[in-house]
C-alpha cells in the first residue's frame, strides 16, 4: 500500500513539473494560466497522497527533464501525445473545441467533450498497409525474378514474403496498440481512483480546463460541479478533457493486427499473380503493370489526404515503385549471375 502511495505520489509531482514545463513554453495567456493551474492542482494532490507517508525529496527523473527539454524545444502541441502518455493534465487544450464568449454553454459532457474528428484514419492506415505489402514483396519478387529462379520458386519466395510480412506487421500492430490500451486503461483508473479520493479538487481541475477554452470561470465551476455528482459521467468528462482520450475508442488489438494482416496481404499478393496464374515468359513484365497500376492508384488514394494533384501523386508512388522494384531486379541479376 505504501509503495502505491509512493507511485501515485511521483506521479503528481511528475505532472506538475511537466505542467509547468507546458506553462512556460505555452504562448497563449490561457494556456499558460491553465497549466500553471495544473501545475499547482497537481502539487496540491501530491500533498494530499503525502498525508499517508513520509515521501522523499523529489527529484525529476531523467525521462521527465527530457520530456520538458523536448517541449521547450519544439512546442506543447507537437509533444501532445508525449504528455498525455505521462498524465500531465489538460491536453485536450491542444484537441478540443473552443467555447467562445456568447455561445451557448454545453448541457451535457457528450457536447463539451466532443472532438474535431479529420477523418479517414482507419482508411490511411489500410492504405499503408497494402502499399507496404506491394511494394515490398514486388521488390522481392523482382529480386528473385532477376536472379532467373524458375517461376515455382518465384511463387515458394513470394508467398514466403507475404506471410512473413504479414505476420511481422500484425504482430507489431498488437503489440503496438496494447501497451498503448494498457496505458489508457492504467490512467483512466488513476482517474477512477483519483475521482473518489478528492472530487472538488478534480472538478476544479475541469472548470480551469474548460475557463481556458473559453468559458466564464463561474459557469465553467458550476458546469464542473454539475458532472462530479454522477460518477460515470464525471470519469467520462475527465478521460476527455485531463487526459484528452476517448474512453469508447481506446483501440481493439486483435482489430488492428488482423487489419494490417490483411491490409498487407492485399497489396503482396498483386506481384504474385502472374506467376500463380502460369503466365511463363511474360510473368515478370505483368507482375511489374499490375504493381505499377496499383501503386499509381494508391497515390492517387493517398492525395485525398494531402490536398495534391491525384495524377502527381499516383505519378510520384509509381516511379517510387519502378525504382524499388528495378534495383532488386538488378541486385538479382548481378547476385544471380555470380552464383
Amino acid at each position: 500500500m505504501a509503495e502505491d502511495h509512493l507511485d501515485r505520489w511521483k506521479s503528481e509531482k511528475t505532472a506538475a513539473y511537466l505542467s509547468d514545463a507546458v506553462a512556460d513554453a505555452e504562448a497563449s495567456p490561457a494556456g499558460k494560466k491553465l497549466f500553471t493551474s495544473m501545475a499547482q492542482a497537481a502539487e496540491e494532490q501530491a500533498e494530499i497522497i503525502a498525508k499517508d507517508f513520509n515521501p522523499p525529496a523529489f527529484s525529476p527523473s531523467p525521462r521527465a527533464r527530457l520530456i520538458a527539454r523536448l517541449v521547450r524545444l519544439f512546442g506543447p502541441r507537437a509533444m501532445r501525445p508525449i504528455l498525455a502518455a505521462v498524465k500531465v493534465r489538460g491536453v485536450s487544450f491542444y484537441s478540443g473545441p473552443i467555447i467562445r464568449p456568447g455561445h451557448a454553454m454545453p448541457t451535457d459532457v457528450e457536447k463539451i467533450g466532443q472532438r474535431h474528428q479529420t477523418g479517414g484514419g482507419s482508411l490511411r492506415a489500410a492504405v499503408f498497409g497494402v502499399n507496404d505489402g506491394l511494394i515490398s514483396n514486388t521488390s522481392l519478387v523482382m529480386g528473385v525474378s532477376g536472379a532467373a529462379l524458375a517461376a515455382n520458386d518465384v511463387v515458394l519466395t513470394g508467398v514466403a514474403g507475404l506471410l512473413a510480412g504479414a505476420f511481422s506487421m500484425a504482430a507489431g500492430e498488437y503489440v503496438s496498440v496494447r501497451s498503448q490500451r494498457e496505458m489508457y486503461e492504467h490512467q483512466i483508473g488513476q482517474e477512477r481512483e483519483e475521482l473518489e479520493l478528492y472530487p472538488e479538487e478534480e472538478a476544479e481541475e475541469l472548470a480551469l480546463i474548460y475557463h481556458a477554452r473559453g468559458m466564464a470561470l463561474e459557469d465553467a465551476r458550476s458546469f464542473a460541479l454539475d458532472l462530479i455528482k454522477d460518477h460515470d459521467v464525471a470519469l467520462d468528462a475527465l478521460t476527455r478533457e485531463e487526459l484528452g482520450l476517448d474512453p469508447d475508442n481506446l483501440g481493439s488489438p486483435i482489430g488492428a493486427a488482423l487489419s494490417s494482416f490483411l491490409a498487407f496481404t492485399c497489396g503482396a499478393i498483386i506481384p504474385l499473380t502472374p506467376f500463380v496464374l502460369g503466365a511463363n515468359e511474360n510473368a515478370v513484365l505483368i507482375a511489374a503493370g499490375l504493381a505499377g497500376l496499383s501503386l499509381f492508384g494508391i497515390g492517387a488514394v493517398l492525395s485525398l489526404f494531402s490536398g495534391k494533384s491525384a495524377l502527381a501523386g499516383g505519378l510520384r508512388m509509381a516511379v517510387i515503385g519502378a525504382m524499388a522494384g528495378g534495383a532488386t531486379y538488378f541486385i538479382g541479376s548481378l547476385v544471380g549471375g555470380a552464383i
